[in-house]
Parts: structure tokens; C-alpha cells; sequence
């Protein structure tokens, strides 16, 4: 069992992404922006991934932001982005090291098998 922090501004998404991974015995963290998800970072709680959305609407900063953060404040984190966006070349040298990336629209296998994937690399 895993703690993974969900970073979704899509409430609906969000939501559903909780559910999926509390259902495979993960507990959840989740958060709607960077300010908050920052705030959960910060906290005592074990943290063992970060599932964030690339593209958050409210705030000035990003997933890849969020991502660069949580490395620095846990460097032991891994961190999986999702977006319905294309990822450009550009966009995929922002990554952090070892991240993982599954797009959206996902089902709740392929968002299974990356979040397996990504905790078992650790």
C-alpha cells in the first residue's frame, strides 16, 4: 500500500482517479492546485508518488513546476503526469528524472499499470 498524492484540477477526474486507486488498496492524497498539493508536501504524511496533470487552470504554476517542487522537497518521489494535451519534445524534456507519463483520455487499467509500474521502479 502506497500513499499517492492526486493533483487533478477536473474535480470529476479527480474524483474518479481517488476512487480507481483507493480500490487497489492505495490510500490518496488529493488536491485541485499546486498551492494546496504544495501544503500536502510539506506535511509530516508519507508520500510515496505524485499523479498530476500537466495543464492545472487556477495559479501560475503547472505540473512541471509542482513536479520540480515535490523532487526537491522529497527527492525519493516518483511522479507520473497525465494531460489531454500532446506532449512535445520540449514538453518531455521538462519531466523529472524517472517520471512516467499516460495520457489522457486513460482507462482504469492503463492508469493501473503506469501506477504499478511507477512504484515498482522505485
Amino acid at each position: 500500500m502506497a500513499v499517492i498524492l492526486i493533483v487533478e484540477d477536473e474535480a470529476l477526474l479527480r474524483l474518479l482517479a481517488e476512487t480507481m486507486i483507493q480500490d487497489w488498496g492505495h490510500q490518496t492524497l488529493s488536491s485541485g492546485d499546486v498551492d494546496e498539493a504544495l501544503l500536502l508536501l510539506r506535511s509530516p504524511q508519507p508520500i510515496a508518488a505524485l499523479f498530476t496533470d500537466i495543464r492545472l487552470k487556477a495559479g501560475a504554476l503547472d505540473g512541471f513546476d509542482l513536479a520540480l517542487e515535490a523532487i526537491k522537497l522529497r527527492p525519493e518521489m516518483r511522479v507520473l503526469y497525465t494531460t489531454g494535451s500532446s506532449v512535445t519534445d520540449k514538453m518531455k524534456a521538462q519531466f523529472v528524472k524517472g517520471a512516467h507519463f499516460l495520457p489522457k483520455p486513460y482507462l482504469e487499467q492503463q492508469l493501473r499499470d503506469s501506477l504499478e509500474g511507477l512504484l515498482a521502479a522505485q
